[in-house]
């Protein structure tokens, strides 16, 4: 069995190629832009490869050629930009797509949409866009402002007061969004190809830094668990994704976004027992899994890692 990890220099993408090595069965090919990303480094030299970014015009053929070169039987891919554009063309790739569908894509990656799909089957913050009639007004402040789209050239900031708040202009289009006052959560959830939730491991993010979490822990939440489950059957997961949580004023968990992809934090969950790359391969392969899989409260912290290599060893430039 031979699969592709795309963004393996990224956080989420080494704990895909980690767990897969781990399996024995699986031949496994890391892809990143950079020539020095780390995990690239955790395959063999005979297993590395070289793309263009995600957003560039080549990316999708230069993909399909490795798979074609390769011989990969599935493509795993880490990054958010490259999922909608592999997912378009799951059925031309020349391999399995161990992502979710493109109708799921698109709508996790659009707050306002998902808002929207979501409001129904769990508790979502008010999330109007920015610039019509519904966002003028009504506000409690402080709230959120952020990019509609995941991948948004434009971070998240809190905004104080009404002024401050018309005086936010930018050229990409801008949710706001009701600020709750608890506690945020990040639940990793596992769905089989016709949606059935095998597991979900709420995380605490405890420590983090620039967006990635460095210390959190595994907690049993029957709410959290509810919650992000019926987000998934909303959206139609299937295979992976991260449910970001957080408690209203009245200790009920909100929906923050879906991150459709295997989040960074997934070290802490397959330690914790569930070691969803591994399950997700069988998944979309249709081989046997359980039907639930359960896991054990642990705590994580993280640290640099380094790769050392024969420097003749370090690819050359695309």
């Amino acid at each position: 069995m031979r699969v592709l990890v795309t963004g393996a220099g990224g956080p989420a993408g080494a704990a895909v190629v980690r767990s897969l090595l781990r399996r024995g069965d699986v031949e496994v090919f890391g892809a990143d832009t950079d020539r020095w990303a780390g995990g690239l480094y955790l395959v063999d030299a005979p297993h590395r490869r070289l793309v263009p970014a995600g957003q560039a015009a080549d990316f999708v053929p230069a993909v399909r050629q490795i798979v074609s070169d390769d011989a990969i039987d599935v493509v795993f891919p880490t990054v958010d930009v490259e999922l909608p554009l592999l997912a378009a063309v799951r059925d031309e790739l020349g391999a399995v797509l161990a992502s979710p569908s493109l109708r799921t894509v698109e709508t996790c990656l659009d707050a306002l949409t998902l808002a929207r799909t979501c409001a129904r089957t769990v508790r979502v913050p008010r999330t109007e866009l920015l610039g019509t009639v519904q966002a003028t007004s009504g506000w409690d402040f402080p709230v959120v402002v952020k990019a509609r789209r995941a991948g948004g050239s434009r971070g998240v900031q809190t905004v104080h007061s009404q002024a401050e708040l018309d005086a936010v202009h930018d050229e990409e289009d801008l949710v706001v969004q009701e600020l709750l006052p608890g506690d945020e959560f990040s639940v990793d959830v596992l769905a089989d190809l016709e949606g059935h939730v095998v597991a979900a491991v709420p995380r605490a993010r405890l420590r983090v830094d620039h967006g990635v979490a460095v210390a959190g822990v595994t907690v049993h939440d029957d709410a959290l668990v509810e919650a992000a489950s019926r987000v998934a059957r909303a959206v139609g997961l299937t295979t992976v994704a991260s449910v970001r949580l957080r408690y209203d004023g009245s200790g009920v968990p909100a929906l923050l976004e879906v991150n459709p992809r295997f989040p960074a934090g997934m070290p802490l969950t397959v330690a914790s027992g569930v070691d969803m790359p591994s399950l997700t391969l069988d998944v979309v392969l249709g081989r046997p899994v359980p039907s639930c899989v359960d896991f054990a409260e642990l705590a994580a912290v993280r640290y640099l890692e380094d790769v050392f290599l024969p420097v003749d060893e370090v690819m050359e430039p695309r």
